[in-house]
């Protein structure tokens, strides 16, 4: 069994490393309320000053934000070159974007609807609050669990 004494602790990420981070991610979940229950969606976002745009269309996400526009995204990476990983959570409002400059032109644009068409609502969150986490990652050759044992038992 590791001491827990040996698991490395995750460091807490400021504000601007989790817009710096979210800047070179492009993929996040979202998450939101639907019909009373919590549900999560796969969107591709961009990051505008200190908030995040991205695209849909009508339907379960624009229905959900409208009846109730408290949301969270997460993204996340992993570098197993590097041995890091990092996980940054917004929590906001959603809103959607009706008057579109040059600059949110520019924004809607680059975010590209994965099913092609549809997806004609910009959507804008409006941060809370911003947390992030960077962790060590442990090498697999040192990660223990519960089934251990069990697991080695069945193979002898």
């Amino acid at each position: 069994m590791t001491s827990k004494d040996n698991i490395p602790t995750a460091d807490i990420l400021e504000p601007q490393e989790c817009w710096r981070l979210l800047a070179e991610s492009s993929v996040g979940r979202l998450a939101l309320t639907v019909d009373g229950h919590p549900d999560i969606f796969p969107v591709n976002y961009k990051v505008d000053g200190e908030s995040l745009v991205f695209r849909t269309g009508t339907g379960t996400k624009q229905e959900a934000i409208d009846a109730d526009s408290t949301v969270a995204l997460e993204a996340d990476s992993v570098s197993a070159e590097f041995g890091v990983a990092w996980s940054v959570v917004v929590r906001g409002k959603a809103r959607k974007e009706t008057s579109p400059g040059p600059a949110l032109d520019s924004i809607s644009r680059s975010l590209f609807p994965w099913q092609g068409i549809g997806k004609d609502y910009l959507i804008r969150i409006v941060p809370e609050s911003v947390t992030g986490r960077r962790f060590t990652l442990t090498q697999p050759m040192r990660w223990t669990s519960p089934l251990d044992e069990a697991t080695r038992a069945g193979m002898e």
